[in-house]
């Protein structure tokens, strides 16, 4: 019997596959104006919430997705802020 919810896997499953889109556009342009930090990071204390309530009430197999997803969601936060001065400084010019 499963024991976790569908719609949560495809939920997660869904951002999971968006991030990587977001991620490989930044590595490729090293363009991240228009990209929101703040966002980023109350997506990732979203996720971090997730992970407190599975690991505290409901562990199972989900969780480590929660637990990739913040991962991609940093990685594309990481990419912002190396790129960001970059794109302000090319913006001047």
């Amino acid at each position: 019997m499963v024991d976790f919810s569908i719609w949560e896997v495809l939920f997660l499953l869904c951002f999971a596959i968006s991030w990587p889109v977001s991620i490989v556009k930044s590595l490729r342009t090293k363009v991240v104006i228009g990209k929101s930090p703040v966002f980023m990071m109350f997506i990732i204390l979203g996720y971090i919430f997730g992970i407190i309530h599975k690991v505290t009430h409901h562990y199972d197999i989900v969780t480590w997705l929660y637990v990739f997803n913040a991962t991609l969601v940093s990685i594309d936060l990481f990419l912002y802020f190396k790129y960001i001065k970059r794109n302000k400084y090319e913006l001047k010019q």
